[in-house]
This record gives structure tokens, C-alpha cells and sequence, in this order.
């Protein structure tokens, strides 16, 4: 097996090793993309129930990015990592300010391409030595 630089696998106060949060910030996409599957915007934004959970998927998205040391995060500068965390922190804190266009383009552009991302990301973090094969 290789060797891995320990300052990666400490666990965080959570008890939760940061690379399990890529794979929360993938699930909390395919679910904004799942709940919201064949609705136009529209549709979207007057199913409050659908709506609400979307929002609070891209929130959970945020609160994993903001889990993930910043060192790894260099390791993938696709990845918009400010501006994932940044989000977060705006629906969180000034929810009634966030527009509905700006969430429906973050469900249509953005989501379908953060699940790739985050799943070179993670090859790339294998073939490094970084994370075992089945972390």
C-alpha cells in the first residue's frame, strides 16, 4: 500500500475523514438533480416542497466543500470551490435574497458537472496514493 500523508487523514472534529465528503457533495447533487428531474423552471419554483429540498441539497453541497482541507482543493481547480462555499453561506444566511434564476442555473449547469468532477477528483486522489481504492 502507499504511503499517505497523515496531515490528509486526520479525522475532523465530525469524526468524519474529509474525503467522505466528496462523496456527500456528489449524492446531495444527483439529488438536486433527481428531485427536479423533467421540471422546467417554472414548475420548479412553485413545488415549494421540491424547491426547498433542492436548496438545502446545494446548501449540504456548500457545508462538504467547506470540509475538504485546502490543499486537496488545489488539487482539482476545476471544481469552483469558493463559489460552492460561497453559496452555502448566502442561502444560509440571507435566504429570501436568493433568486430563483441563480438556482436553476446551478441546478442545470453546474450540478450535472460537479458529479463528474468531483469523481476525476477522486481517481486522481487514488492514483496519487492519496485515497484507497474503495475509501
Amino acid at each position: 500500500m502507499s504511503e499517505r500523508n497523515d496531515q490528509h487523514t486526520d479525522m475532523p472534529p465530525s469524526g468524519r475523514a474529509w474525503h467522505f465528503r466528496l462523496d456527500d457533495m456528489a449524492e446531495f447533487a444527483r439529488n438536486a438533480l433527481d428531485y427536479t428531474a423533467g421540471m422546467d423552471q417554472p414548475s420548479f419554483e412553485k413545488n415549494r416542497l421540491v424547491f426547498d429540498a433542492t436548496l438545502r441539497n446545494i446548501e449540504l453541497i456548500g457545508e462538504a466543500a467547506r470540509n475538504i482541507p485546502e490543499d486537496m482543493q488545489k488539487l482539482a481547480p476545476d471544481i469552483p470551490w469558493r463559489q460552492i462555499v460561497a453559496t452555502r453561506n448566502r442561502i444560509i444566511h440571507v435566504y429570501l435574497g436568493i433568486d430563483n434564476d441563480t438556482i436553476w442555473s446551478i441546478l442545470r449547469d453546474d450540478l450535472p458537472g460537479l458529479v463528474e468532477s468531483v469523481a476525476r477528483f477522486k481517481a486522481l486522489l487514488v492514483s496519487k496514493g492519496l485515497l484507497p481504492d474503495n475509501p
